[in-house]
């Protein structure tokens, strides 16, 4: 953990624990509740070009503990471990000569925090911390990897009427491949929003970021969101619409200009949704728009063949089917996805592939979880043909 953070979090520690207040914070303490996280996962893959198929079996575990509120305050600490086993390559040098999966073995702090609500409108937090924004495409915290992304960070909320702001400073990145790829960090996240209306509800953002030991992964973004949703009949219909410009920042050298746009619209009748989407990444031929806080895996398939932006830039179109019916006892859920993505370059319009995504997953009992999972991509020419195959149960306490 970054020093100014241990100092920040000694301080805090020191202030609550004086002598005249020790019962109340005891019970506060007392009163919290434990964390308890187990996901076992079982992962195939084959990729075209590559002699040795890769299989992984990896354990995450996490145990923490949550404190109750004592004048606002809260505090948070949580370890996990990721054990592993089989043949893979676990994207940390050095390679080995199996397909990446990307699942190190790591034991780590991943989340040790402190947070201040003195009211309904106002929530502060220092520490290290899961921050999620929006679907994800700029800050999330690629939660489908078993070590998922927390940040060291200073984040604040704030409410005025229908307006809400949330502006954070990451001073580091504790990224998904374990300590030894993460990211030093000197980076402002600022987002508004204000939903004017069910149907219409616009956002704001600017992502600037500037990384110390990845200068070509910095970047100025600046962009608008728009979502909503209405009725027609039977039919429930939402949409979502995004835009953004990007620029050089911080240690990137580089010149550049780049653009993002993204729209979806989907249906639900009774048990199903119909979901299209079009996902735009410009490229100029040397970069293309880069989001190297994006949950990855959600977007541009399950593959995960895409997860640095082509140099001319990538064009997504996509169809799913989503079926979610009444769960047969003694299942408690029921949920499955069907999707087709159809890929090329946004610059000079060349095929980039296709692939097919499928998922089943259910709720066994109250603290149980099962899914299955399957990927399919059809490769091009530089771009490997790969299937991927997981299983996985998880326990929350």
């Amino acid at each position: 953990m970054a020093d100014w953070l241990k100092g920040v979090l000694m301080l805090a520690a020191a202030g609550l624990a004086q002598p005249a207040a020790a019962q109340s914070l005891g019970e506060a303490v007392a009163a919290g509740k434990p964390i308890l996280e187990v996901r076992w996962r079982g992962e195939a893959v084959a990729q075209q070009g590559l002699a040795n198929d890769a299989q992984a079996l990896t354990l995450r575990t996490r145990l923490g503990w949550e404190t109750g509120d004592w004048h606002g305050l809260k505090a948070l600490v949580e370890v996990e471990n990721v054990s592993a086993g089989g043949h893979y390559n676990d994207g940390v040098p050095p390679a080995e000569p199996y397909p990446v999966i990307g699942d190190p073995e790591v034991t780590e702090l991943n989340r040790a925090q402190l947070s201040w609500t003195p009211d309904a409108n106002t929530a502060v937090t220092v520490g290290r911390q899961r921050i999620v924004l929006d679907d994800q495409r700029f800050v999330g915290n690629s939660g489908w990897r078993q070590d998922e992304l927390t940040v060291d960070a200073v984040r604040g909320d704030f409410k005025v009427g229908k307006l809400a702001v949330t502006g954070a400073w990451i001073g580091h990145i504790n990224r998904v491949f374990a300590e030894d790829l993460d990211w030093d960090s000197d980076s402002w996240l600022a987002r508004a929003s204000y939903p004017v209306s069910d149907l219409f509800t616009p956002a704001a953002f600017v992502y600037a970021l500037d990384f110390d030991n990845a200068p070509a992964s910095s970047g100025l973004t600046s962009g608008v969101r728009v979502t909503g949703k209405t009725a027609a009949g039977p039919v429930a219909l939402s949409y979502a619409a995004s835009y953004a410009h990007q620029t050089p920042y911080g240690a990137n050298p580089g010149e550049f200009g780049l653009d993002y746009a993204a729209a979806e619209l989907a249906g639900t009748y009774k048990a199903v949704t119909l979901r299209g989407a079009y996902e735009q990444l410009e490229g100029d031929g040397v970069r293309g728009f880069a989001t190297p806080l994006a949950t990855l895996h959600a977007f541009q398939g399950w593959a995960d063949v895409f997860l640095t932006t082509q140099a001319d830039g990538i064009e997504d179109r996509n169809l799913s089917l989503v079926f979610k019916p009444k769960a047969p006892a003694p299942l408690k859920s029921l949920e499955a996805t069907i999707r087709r993505h159809e890929f090329e370059t946004e610059r000079t319009g060349l095929p980039l592939g296709s692939e097919w995504d499928l998922l089943v997953s259910a709720g066994l009992t109250k603290n149980f979880s099962a899914v299955a999972k399957f990927a399919d991509y059809e490769g091009v020419p530089g771009l490997a043909s790969r299937t991927k195959l997981w299983f996985g149960i998880e326990f929350k306490l």
